[in-house]
């Protein structure tokens, strides 16, 4: 089971608007959905997964223990940080955030 806190639920949202409102490049609507469903659907599976990596940058440690990455396309990650229950299987989502804010947060 995923269970996300309040922070990334509000992720998932800030990331849809600022999809949407991309001042580079803004996806139409439905596209933003369709972008942040992926996302979500690929959170959604931390629990399958027979492994689970250790956070090692410090702007990631601050959120949680454990990260998923997902890879949107060549120049796009998706960091999922969570905390990992390993005896009841339950990944609790504190974070979502890309490679683009990653590595502006290493500074």
């Amino acid at each position: 089971m995923v269970i996300y806190n309040d922070t990334s639920r509000n992720d998932f949202i800030d990331i849809l608007y600022g999809l949407a409102t991309w001042k580079k490049h803004p996806l139409e609507f439905e596209h933003a959905c369709s972008y942040v469903d992926d996302i979500k659907e690929a959170a959604d599976d931390i629990c399958t997964k027979t492994a689970h990596k250790n956070c090692t940058y410090q702007t990631h440690k601050k959120y949680g223990e454990k990260v998923f990455t997902y890879r949107r396309n060549k120049n796009t990650q998706w960091y999922v940080i969570y905390d990992w229950d390993k005896d009841s299987h339950v990944a609790y989502v504190n974070k979502i955030i890309n490679n683009y804010m990653t590595v502006s947060g290493l500074r």
